[in-house]
């Protein structure tokens, strides 16, 4: 029996090269931070992890990556439905300014938010008299980590919803199904593996943010102090011990969120395809 002809190498060589890439990309990186942690003892890990400013900063970081996510999550949906369902002018501009985030280096963005959202800016001249602050405060946290995520939430849907045939939503509507019931009923179950990835996208992206945020928060602390912002506070004072214990717990935290987001897709997936 002749062997099938695979275009890459046998899977030994392939694993091996995989693991070895992984291992200095991922795997040696995050045992160095884990390493330069251990060297503290408890009461000292445990100290500086457990500080009030570290704590508000874990506060602000994951609780606004969270709902920047959420919120990308209905928003990007949105936009991925017009932009594939829909033909008006300026498609195009449109769908290619959803990429502005990727292209537009990190700085650039919280600069521009900043001069946007400011007391003197565009928007904020007019917010603030309302009462509501943006810039400098937790909501310009807030917006900036919406508009570095978006990308992630409408890029993940859209492919998903050009392949989806309007035949099934035509079908459900001579049915009898209201638009709300097509849209509850059958295209958001198909919708929603995608959506939890784009969800865990944008969180991902969100929780280590850190050039868009740092012009636009005012880094106050107790306030709106970022825990990357905190990581790099304490190298520059040369504690390199006690910045990586406050990385191990970001990334412990950050990773068991993912596994728990990525759980519920497969769930989600696997519900979904017993249902269809």
């Amino acid at each position: 029996m002749s062997r099938t002809a695979r275009v890459l190498p046998g899977f030994g060589l392939s694993l091996g090269y995989t693991l070895a890439y992984l291992s200095l990309i991922v795997l040696v990186p995050i045992t160095a931070v884990f390493s330069k942690a251990a060297s503290l003892s408890w009461p000292e890990f445990w100290s500086v992890v457990t500080a009030p400013r570290v704590l508000a900063s874990y506060r602000l970081s994951f609780g606004a990556s969270l709902l920047a996510a959420g919120i990308n999550t209905v928003f990007g949906l949105l936009l991925a439905w017009a932009l594939v369902r829909y033909r008006f002018p300026g498609k195009k501009l449109v769908d290619a300014l959803v990429d502005l985030p990727f292209a537009l280096p990190t700085a650039v963005a919280g600069i521009a938010l900043t001069a946007l959202y400011a007391k003197n800016g565009w928007l904020g001249q007019y917010l603030e008299p309302l009462g509501i602050k943006v810039a400098f405060g937790p909501l310009g946290v807030l917006v900036a980590l919406i508009f570095i995520g978006l990308p992630f939430v409408v890029r993940t849907v859209q492919p998903i919803l050009e392949d989806l045939d309007t035949e099934i939503e035509e079908a459900a509507a001579t049915l009898g199904a209201r638009r709300w019931q097509t849209f509850h009923r059958v295209v958001l179950p198909i919708l929603l593996p995608a959506l939890m990835t784009g969800f865990a996208l944008a969180f991902a992206r969100a929780v280590g943010e850190y050039g868009s945020v740092i012009f636009i928060a005012g880094n106050i602390p107790m306030v709106s102090e970022i825990t990357p912002l905190m990581i790099v506070t304490k190298l520059e004072q040369y504690e390199y011990a006690s910045a990586t214990a406050v990385a191990v717990v970001m990334l412990v935290f950050s990773f068991l969120l993912l596994l728990a987001i990525n759980a519920l897709q497969t769930w989600t997936a696997k519900r979904t395809g017993r249902q269809v």
